[in-house]
């Protein structure tokens, strides 16, 4: 079985609202979400990025939020910023259950690109502390104490504003170009990662944000759950020039398997066709080349596709990458190896 590393889930939600049952539920899951240590081993999952995501207060229209997701065009409000103090409770929470796991040797935290690849060796499951939307980031030192709690990737923003920068609401049909620029605080806090080694994942960032750290960064550019907006012209998508900046970084761009976001009428309902995920893979790779191309499922945080509900469906994919004449050689590449290999690049 071909391994496969992917660029984010959001499991650590369903985790910490299980609370003396978490460690139960990623052992042997519940028939429920997207994700879990049992469905992993069946689909060749062995390690990815767990975001710690602070969740908006539920909008009062949430349902026809939803009316409208399913029927677009539509372009729903951006919700409030949400404050450092009241992000650090539900990060922390997310943060203690993701280390509750690796010390009951349920998962490993790696921290290190030697650490990443050991752990895979030794077929343990290799988790990476992302944190989607900084806003429990206050400040610089607030960054050192995440690093060392295993902190190793961070994406100023989630789809709304924090004191760093500004998110792209949920639109369609859109441009990224919504928004201004990184804040002076946005500006720090990509200085301070590429001291530290932190991954910066251009993932819900505007235009305008992108570019910034597109022209602040040493790093090579990640984009870690995105897909083409040439073929779903969604406000969350990457265009063709944004692809090519990523390229020119020797970055990636982890393919987000969010129907919504596949699908070239925008309509948030499952995707049909696995063969769209695959039209979305050609493009990727077209701009980007067999270096710049992963996986970025964003499972337990999105509709999947009918024939990837799942992380035990992995292999349906690979079969339809076979199957659509990608090589042996290009598919672990695309399914493991780039991460690897842009993670070596990036943490010091």
């Amino acid at each position: 079985m071909i391994p496969i590393f992917d660029g984010h889930n959001d499991m650590l939600q369903r985790l910490v609202a299980a609370g003396p049952d978490a460690a139960r539920l990623w052992q042997q899951g519940d028939g429920t979400g997207h994700l879990d240590l049992a469905r992993a081993r069946a689909g060749g999952l062995v390690g990815g990025f767990f975001a710690i995501w602070v969740p908006s207060p539920a909008h009062p229209d949430e349902a026809a939020h939803l009316h409208q997701m399913e029927n677009p065009p539509f372009a729903l409000p951006l919700p409030p910023e949400i404050t450092p103090e009241a992000a650090l409770p539900p990060a922390f929470a997310q943060a203690a259950t993701l280390h509750h796991l690796h010390r009951a040797g349920l998962l490993t935290i790696v921290t290190g690109a030697e650490d990443l690849r050991a752990t895979i060796a030794a077929g343990g499951f290799a988790a990476v502390m992302h944190m989607e939307g900084a806003e429990a980031i206050r400040d610089e030192d607030a960054l050192h104490l995440w690093h060392a709690m295993g902190l190793r990737s961070v994406g100023p923003v989630w789809s709304r504003p924090t004191r760093h920068g500004h998110g792209v609401p949920f639109a369609f049909p859109a441009s990224p170009d919504l928004g201004g620029p990184l804040t002076p605080a946005g500006r720090a806090l990509v200085a301070a990662c590429n001291r530290l080694g932190i991954m910066l994942d251009l993932s819900h960032l505007n235009e305008a944000g992108f570019d910034d750290i597109a022209r602040l960064s040493d790093a090579p550019l990640v984009a870690s759950h995105s897909a083409v907006h040439a073929l779903c012209p969604s406000s969350r998508n990457l265009t063709d020039r944004q692809l090519r900046q990523i390229a020119d970084s020797g970055g990636l761009v982890g393919l987000n398997f969010a129907s919504g976001f596949l699908r070239t009428d925008g309509r948030r309902l499952p995707l049909e066709d696995i063969g769209m995920m695959l039209r979305h893979l050609d493009h990727l790779l077209s701009i980007l080349g067999e270096g710049g191309v992963a996986f970025g499922s964003d499972f337990d945080g999105a509709l999947m596709p009918r024939e990837v509900p799942d992380a035990a469906a992995l292999p349906r994919l690979i079969a339809a990458m076979q199957d659509h004449g990608y090589g042996d050689a290009l598919i672990r590449r695309i399914a493991c190896e780039n991460w690897l290999s842009v993670l070596e690049r990036t943490w010091r």
